[in-house]
């Protein structure tokens, strides 16, 4: 998984997130490293809706603009963990060959 979809889909693991709440919390999240560009998160948010990882939970308009929301599907959270669990153990190797 690529660096800024784990981060997309990070943002979205506390609370259902619209676009322009998703590129904050990702760069929060990702300590300003990943920096997301309108166009960039809405075609990865589109692949993720279609892979089945995200859905649209909300559509509402807010001053004159289309504001949709996002959430993890229960895929999009299990694909989540396991690309934490499959960072965290190739951290291990290098954590554990600089510790040796």
């Amino acid at each position: 998984m690529r660096e800024p979809t784990y981060f997309i889909l990070a943002a979205l693991q506390d609370e259902p997130r619209h676009g322009y709440a998703v590129i904050t919390r990702v760069a929060e999240l990702s300590q300003q490293r990943v920096t997301l560009a309108t166009g960039t998160l809405y075609q990865a948010l589109e692949r993720l809706v279609r892979q089945g990882l995200v859905e649209v939970v909300r559509d509402e308009v807010v001053n004159g603009r289309a504001r949709r929301h996002y959430a993890l599907t229960p895929d999009g959270r299990s694909a989540l963990q396991a690309e934490a669990v499959r960072m965290a153990e190739a951290a291990k190797v290098v954590l554990r060959v600089r510790t040796a």
